[in-house]
């Protein structure tokens, strides 16, 4: 398998399921806070295929309603 090219794709992928949204509800979201992304990408990303940068993070959290630490992975 290839280098991982995000850290925070699980993290995304299980808030979005706590939140019951699909990829397509997710994306249209992230459209509203200006980031115009496809169910696609938004699918690469969760997978670890595609970078993210920290102004698509940005996007990410406001659509999914929370604090920026909550896209990276617990600290253990």
């Amino acid at each position: 398998m290839a280098k991982p090219q995000n850290i925070v794709g699980p993290q995304i992928r299980k808030l979005r399921y706590q939140q019951e949204f699909t990829q397509e509800m997710l994306a249209a979201r992230c459209a509203r806070f200006g980031w115009d992304l496809s169910r696609a990408t938004l699918s690469k990303v969760e997978a670890q295929i595609r970078c993210v940068t920290d102004s698509e993070l940005l996007v990410i959290a406001r659509a999914l309603g929370v604090l920026l630490e909550k896209l990276y992975p617990p600290k253990n």
